[in-house]
Order: C-alpha cells, then sequence, then structure tokens
C-alpha cells in the first residue's frame, strides 16, 4: 500500500472494504414469487416437492431446552451421517449448509497470489468463496455443458490450491462418471484440494456415479461435501457436511463457528437421514417426472440439457418473443417461476426444478402456450 492509499484510507468518512470485495458480484437466489396466476409453483432452487421427511417434522415438534447452546461438535449428527454413509465419524465436519463448507475450504487453503479452479458453468459459490478469501479463480472450459477434466487439469499450476468441482454439476445436471474423477485427481499435484461438490447425489442412479466417498477416504487430498438442502427437504433449516482426510477435517474445524450447526438443524437431519423410505420416495418421484418432463419440453422444439439431479436446463432460441427472459415473463405471469442463469453466462436459458404433478404439468401447458404449440 501506498502512503497515498494510507492517507486515503485515513480520509475516508467511513470503513472502507479491503481491495476486492466490492467487486464481488453478490449471489442472487432463485425468485420466491411470481408476478402473477393464482397459483404459485416454485422450481427456482431444486428444492424438493415433497417436503421434509415427517420423522424431521416430529424431530422439530419434540425440540426443547432452547436455552442451551447446541452440541459444538455436532457429535450424535457426524454418528448419525457415520452410520447411515457407513463412514468415520471422526473425519465429518457439520456446516451451515454445505455453502458454509466450501467458504471455510477457500478460508483454509486460499490466499493473495492463490488460484483455484473450477469449471465453466461450475456453482456460483465457487468464485464468491475464493475471491472473498483473496484469491485468483481460473475457469476450465467445459465440453458439451459437462466439466472437462483435460480443461481443468490445464489450468493447474503451482499457484493451484483448490480444485471446485460439483458433480452432478448445477446448473447443467451433467455429471462425471468415476472413472473420470480418478483421471482428475492423479492429474493433480498432491498441495491441490480436489473439493466434490455432491449435492445432488442421492438423485444420481448411474452405474458409472460416485459421489467421492472412496476418493475421500483414501486421498490426502480429496474433501466431498454434502447438504440436507436437496432431498431431504431441509433447506430453511441449512445444514450439510464434509467427509475427508483427517488433517483438513482438522484445519475447517480450526476455522469454523464454535456452534456453527444450530440444534434444530441438527435433530431434523437425524431423523430425516434415516428415514430411508421416505428418501427412496422421492428418488422414485424424480424418475417418474424427470424424464416426462424432458420429453415434453423438447416435444416443444427446446433443447433440454441432459440432466441427472432433480432439475432441468432449457435452452431457448434468441429470436425476438420467444427468448429465455421471454419465456420467464411469461411463466411468471402465470404463476411458474423457474430460474434465470444469465449469471453463469447462459442468458438463454431457464432452470426448472422438478415439481409435484400438478407443477411439472402447469409448466408444460403454459410453456405450450407460449410456444404456440
Amino acid at each position: 500500500m501506498t502512503m497515498t492509499d494510507v492517507a486515503s484510507d485515513r480520509a475516508a468518512k467511513r470503513p472502507v472494504p479491503r481491495p476486492g470485495v466490492l467487486e464481488i458480484a453478490p449471489y442472487i437466489p432463485g425468485r420466491s414469487k411470481a408476478t402473477g396466476g393464482d397459483k404459485l409453483h416454485k422450481l427456482s432452487s431444486n428444492e424438493t416437492p415433497l417436503g421434509p421427511s415427517p420423522r424431521a417434522i416430529e424431530a422439530l415438534r419434540s425440540l426443547d431446552h432452547l436455552e442451551h447452546y447446541p452440541d459444538g461438535a455436532a457429535t450424535d449428527l457426524r454418528a448419525a451421517i457415520a452410520r447411515v454413509n457407513g463412514l468415520n465419524a471422526d473425519r465429518i465436519i457439520c456446516g451451515t449448509g454445505s455453502d458454509e463448507i466450501l467458504e471455510l475450504v477457500a478460508r483454509a487453503y486460499i490466499g493473495p497470489g492463490d488460484e483455484a479452479i473450477y469449471s465453466e458453468y461450475g456453482f456460483l459459490v465457487y468464485k464468491i468463496a475464493i475471491l472473498g478469501a483473496g484469491g485468483t479463480p481460473v475457469v476450465a472450459p467445459e465440453k458439451g455443458m459437462t466439466a472437462d477434466v483435460d480443461a481443468i487439469l490445464e489450468r493447474v499450476t503451482g499457484r493451484t490450491k483448490v480444485v471446485f468441482l460439483a458433480n452432478p454439476n448445477n446448473p447443467t445436471g451433467t455429471y462425471l462418471p468415476f472413472s473420470e474423477i480418478r483421471r482428475l485427481h492423479a492429474g493433480l499435484p498432491a498441495h491441490t484440494l480436489l473439493v466434490l461438490d455432491a449435492a445432488y447425489a442421492e438423485y444420481v442412479r448411474r452405474n458409472d456415479y460416485e459421489a467421492g466417498v472412496e476418493l475421500a477416504a483414501t486421498a490426502d487430498n480429496v474433501l466431498m461435501t454434502r447438504t440436507f438442502s436437496k432431498i431431504y427437504g431441509l433447506a430453511a433449516l441449512r445444514l450439510g457436511w464434509a467427509y475427508g482426510p483427517d488433517h483438513v477435517i482438522d484445519a475447517l474445524n480450526r476455522i469454523r463457528g464454535p456452534f456453527n450447526v444450530n440444534s434444530a438443524a441438527m435433530a431434523a437431519g437425524i431423523a430425516a437421514m434415516e428415514d430411508r423410505a421416505f428418501v427412496e420416495h422421492a428418488v422414485e418421484h424424480n424418475e417418474k417426472w424427470l424424464p416426462w418432463v424432458t420429453r415434453e419440453i423438447e416435444g416443444l422444439g427446446l433443447k433440454v440439457t441432459p440432466s441427472v439431479g432433480n432439475f432441468i436446463l432449457i435452452h431457448f432460441p434468441e429470436g425476438v418473443g420467444q427468448t429465455a427472459a421471454d419465456a420467464d415473463l411469461y411463466l411468471s405471469a402465470r404463476g411458474c417461476v423457474l430460474r434465470q442463469v444469465s449469471a453463469y453466462g447462459l442468458p438463454n436459458a431457464l432452470r426448472m426444478s422438478i415439481g409435484t404433478e400438478e407443477a411439472n404439468r402447469d409448466v408444460i401447458a403454459t410453456l405450450k402456450e407460449f410456444m404456440g404449440a
């Protein structure tokens, strides 16, 4: 900092954020309200249309002793996660959504002069976390809306501290088979942490897919993150977790808040995770309606990126009157709220979460009207 900068700071009439903070574009969530329509179909945030498990709701109703701080170590929750997934509880960390864990990774491993890589259409939080830690984001181009292992490896340097990879990816819904994940990991230097963000893992029913448990259990530089916000229906409670090597979990625990997960979230999370029948019901619902919605939209002449998650990416033409922006206005005026994804560099696309049968059918009917089909 020059003497001029010092003098300028001293002369400031209010606190000034450190350089770069005000250049970060904030994350804008999917809209929760429509501009019209008798009903609201909120399909903008990849929330489960089935809501949470009744067991989770009962766990919340049974909660008492709100005057006490929560268990700072999330002991019972970590034990439940370990039991359900066959993991070592000591290598699990819990957070306020998996977003907090991604932020902790950036804070722990990235600083000024460091780089971190994410794919072209990767989750926007990666860039925010990297910039927030003072690091330099590096974008790897994708192929066919899918992360490209070779493109990622080509951008690895001695300054690359973290590679963030959502698998399946949001907002595209595409995924890399585990053979490609292994190839990516094998090509990374030992000092680079590979973060496998598996927020939608429970929805994937492909034989060549693996969320990353095995690598996180055996490698010194792999961390897998998961969330309770999607298939478990606990988005309002903000709960996530990660699994990885002892030394990574130790580093993250040193900088997380001492009571970062609240008692309500932990109680509901344990109950939701252990209700396996409810989870399977959610998977079956998605298995039925994901292909149906995809076929119906493709039948209107629109392109849909093949998805293994609980959402699809719909591509609209660039012609006047039928753009994604036009479609968004038309749908919203009739109570159907989808997600604009122009912040991802996809101005001619909308992301649609798979909803209830009624919501899915209403969106298709409205799109038919919009397209004049």
